[in-house]
């Protein structure tokens, strides 16, 4: 199924309307897995043409995926990653969890951007950062596009490193990157959680021999994000 390319022309909206020159792309992923952290990349990419085929990561085939990301990397300006543990996830809740990852990768970049495009409706960065949300943006804006890809790719090899470790090897992290898969249902309810698991997460509720082990997450200063966050946790 083919995709209309993204474009710049949210960057040149950005730059005419308020006069920034250094303009950042943001995404996120991992944000409904069970396990692992979640992961956000900035990316300045100017208003050069990007590597062709680059859409929303989700659409992009695994292989393809691999290789654009390796092709992104060489060719934006900047980025940097950013990541929230599940330790913190399950402290802070998935809307600051998100903040800081996403303040992480920002700081990382070589220099400050005076803007930043983040994918999605709800502005989870906030002051002093000057944002504009897009929906969709990892499939309209080149910027937001690639960081999207290398966020993808760089966590799923982070989750592949981590299922390697004996005590992960049941769950499959390698091919469903802590996401809900049967494997991970099934290696979870005999062998309850790996010191990888967000224990905050609802999916606890459903296995009464391992709910103990449940954390109480401090109510949400953003419920709305987190309530479409968690995925299938019927086991």
């Amino acid at each position: 199924m083919a995709y209309e390319p993204p474009t710049h022309t949210v960057e040149r909206s950005l730059r005419a309307t308020t006069g920034a020159k250094i303009i950042a792309g943001v995404d996120e992923v991992g944000r409904g897995a069970w396990a692992g952290p979640v992961t956000v990349c900035a990316a300045v990419t100017g208003l050069r043409r990007p590597p062709a085929g680059l859409t929303d990561s989700k659409l992009i085939p695994p292989q393809r995926r691999t290789e654009l990301a390796g092709a992104l990397e060489e060719w934006v300006t900047s980025h940097a990653l950013g990541h929230a543990s599940p330790e913190e996830i399950d402290e802070l809740g998935m809307t600051a969890a998100l903040r800081l990852a996403a303040v992480r990768a920002l700081s990382a970049l070589p220099v400050q951007p005076d803007a930043v495009i983040l994918d999605g409706k709800h502005d989870y960065l906030g002051r002093p950062w000057r944002v504009r949300t897009v929906i969709k943006g990892d499939q309209s804006c080149v910027a937001v596009a690639a960081a999207s890809v290398i966020a993808k790719v760089n966590r799923d090899r982070l989750m592949a490193e981590l299922g390697l470790e004996p005590v992960c090897e049941p769950f499959g992290f390698g091919d469903n990157a802590g996401y809900p898969s049967p494997v991970h249902k099934t290696a979870l309810r005999e062998l309850g959680p790996t010191p990888y698991h967000r224990l905050s997460w609802a999916f606890l509720d459903t296995l009464p021999q391992w709910r103990h082990l449940k954390k109480v997450r401090i109510p949400a200063e953003a419920a709305e994000l987190e309530s479409g966050g968690q995925l299938g946790f019927d086991f």
